[in-house]
């Protein structure tokens, strides 16, 4: 029998080949993420870090906030790019434009096989909302923002953050939509609201969470079931501007000062927020009949948090009025869809088809 000998030298060579080999075969197989940077409060910067409700959004650029999380790099390979650097209550429809055409782009890119938005949390269910309308791709996209600035105690950006790119780097979040991961939790965002403004604990969805994120892994407990990404009819490619949608609030001693202010203001939808079941007082009902007379859509939805949906023909004869109701989505979500729909249609039976299915 012969034996073979290799040199000490030959063999650290082999061992060294051999490594590189198998880093190689991890840079290949790990996921691409693109970090898009928006400002808020996960790039927020307080006086001290006993401040974690008093501070100054949107102050901690993208490159940043990738450096004070070392982790990613365990999950994917992450890039960044910083978009806008602004409070979300400052977003606008041409902010929702641009950030949608901005992810679609990056979407097509074979580089690119999940992003990240990082956002303020005031608007971040309405922009989540909007790309889950707009984006035709089934890639991961995921929302993400904090309730207290990177400088307090206790902080939850970084750990929300990681867990955004954790969501973004699997496989099994492609195909569900766009995706909102806060507090450990996974939600669409079609269905996740903001619902307190000082606990981390802020975002849920009515009918509870897709999942959750643990040390990185995903657990998967539901699936969406209204109409989104792929399978939308919407297109951001071919969107260049929204329809003008207010919302105007119902309550005790309601008069129809508002809604008419918005109308002459160019609304071509109004979204009422009414009480209940998306009740509208006795004194606006006629205001709101003269103003859908005149063009303009009116829509019942319900300012009660935490779910439930508002009944068409229920409280008001929606059919008799040729009014729309907007299911289960909140008044501001139901602004977003009003505002895409409206650029494929003014009749009120299709946009009441759109509000059922998305």
């Amino acid at each position: 029998m012969t034996l073979f000998r290799i040199r000490p030298i030959a063999l650290s060579c082999l061992l060294a080949a051999g490594l590189a080999g198998s880093l190689g075969v991890h840079a290949e197989d790990k996921a691409r993420v693109v970090i898009l940077a928006t400002g808020g409060t996960i790039a927020g910067a307080g006086a001290s870090v006993a401040n974690s409700a008093t501070y100054q959004a949107a102050k901690v650029p993208v490159d940043k906030l990738i450096a004070g999380v070392p982790e990613l790099k365990n999950l994917a390979d992450v890039r960044g790019d910083q978009v806008f650097q602004i409070a979300s209550e400052s977003f606008t429809n041409e902010h929702l434009i641009t950030l949608g055409k901005r992810v679609a782009a990056l979407a097509r890119q074979a580089d690119v096989d999940g992003i990240v938005i990082t956002h303020g949390t005031d608007t971040l269910e309405e922009t989540a909302y909007f790309l889950n309308l707009v984006l035709k791709t089934d890639k991961p996209v995921v929302v993400v923002g904090s309730m207290r600035p990177g400088t307090a105690m206790s902080a939850d950006g970084m750990l929300n953050l990681y867990n955004a790119v954790a969501v973004a780097a699997t496989k099994d979040a492609a195909g569900k939509g766009v995706l909102v991961t806060m507090n450990d939790e996974i939600h669409t965002g079609r269905d996740v609201s903001k619902t307190v403004n000082i606990k981390t604990e802020a975002f849920k969805s009515p009918w509870g969470p897709l999942g959750m994120i643990v040390e990185g892994k995903t657990y998967w407990f539901r699936a969406p079931a209204k109409r989104h990404t792929t399978g939308t009819e919407f297109d951001i490619d071919k969107l260049d501007k929204l329809a003008p949608v207010d919302i105007a609030y119902g309550y005790g001693n309601a008069t129809p000062t508002a809604y008419k202010a918005f109308a002459e203001g160019g609304a071509r939808a109004l979204i009422h927020a009414g009480t209940g079941n998306g009740s509208v007082s006795g004194a606006v009902v006629p205001a709101l009949q003269e103003l859908r007379g005149k063009g303009v859509q009116i829509i019942r939805s319900s300012r009660v948090v935490g779910g439930g949906f508002v009944l068409r023909n229920a409280e008001q004869p929606d059919d008799k009025y040729d009014w729309v109701v907007a299911h289960d989505l909140n008044p501001q979500k139901a602004r977003i869809l009003a505002s895409v729909a409206l650029t494929k249609t003014s009749d009120a039976k299709e946009l009441q088809r759109m509000f059922m299915e998305y």
